[in-house]
């Protein structure tokens, strides 16, 4: 049991220690839970905090059932997307990027989001139980072609960290506990507020003004 984010990021800057002051290294995290993780990763480890910029198609009959993901830029499906009609998906995919193109306004405003090509990609959350949305994080990032895509997490159910450990993609997974009753990541923490936009916009200029700064 975490007391909260912040303890959960300190505990992981321990298994990331080597990466401190890594030019190469950048923490990317999923918004809007993993952020205030990333925020604390980012700033003991000294390097570049950035997000996914990422939203998952919903299945027809049923939303929460990811069939793929889109960013900006690019997009993934899922063999689930097959017995799913073309005019759907592209009806989707045109919608979620409207959606995501304002919250890069609201995140960002005139900064321009780092290039991830050649970079050791530290991929964060504050926990995960089915894992669809880290694995389709981490197809989308790959497009991107990093050097390295390492995971890491503080809470994860034991069956789908294994899924994201086996991953061609990645080249190291951490995940500080993997217990066995795991129904929602909230359990695991005594304060687990919901974070909002407003809270991820003030994390990310926080973060870039500690890292410039810094440099």
């Amino acid at each position: 049991m975490f007391t909260n984010r912040e303890e959960a990021a300190n505990l992981l800057v321990e298994k990331l220690k080597d990466y401190k002051g890594n030019k190469d290294a950048v923490i990317v995290a999923i918004p809007r839970g993993g952020v205030p993780i990333g925020y604390e990763i980012a700033k003991k480890l000294e390097v570049p905090l950035e997000i996914v910029l990422s939203k998952k198609i919903g299945h027809p009959s049923n939303k929460e059932y990811a069939i793929g993901a889109v960013t900006l830029k690019s997009s993934i499906l899922s063999d689930a997307a097959l017995e799913v009609s073309q005019e759907y998906i592209l009806n989707e995919t045109e919608q979620i990027r409207d959606l995501l193109k304002v919250r890069l306004e609201w995140y960002y405003g005139d900064k321009i989001p780092l290039e991830l090509n050649g970079k050791i990609v530290i991929l964060v959350d504050d926990g995960i139980a089915t894992g669809n949305t880290m694995i389709s994080c981490i197809n989308l990032i790959h497009l991107q072609k990093p050097s390295k895509i390492i995971v890491a997490l503080p809470v994860a159910s034991p069956s789908s960290f294994k899924k994201i450990k086996e991953m061609d993609e990645v080249d190291k997974a951490i995940c500080l506990s993997l217990p066995i009753n795991f129904q929602a990541v909230g359990q695991f923490y005594k304060e687990f507020n919901q974070v909002d936009d407003y809270e991820v916009i003030e994390l990310l200029k926080k973060a870039n003004e500690n890292f410039s700064l810094k440099n």
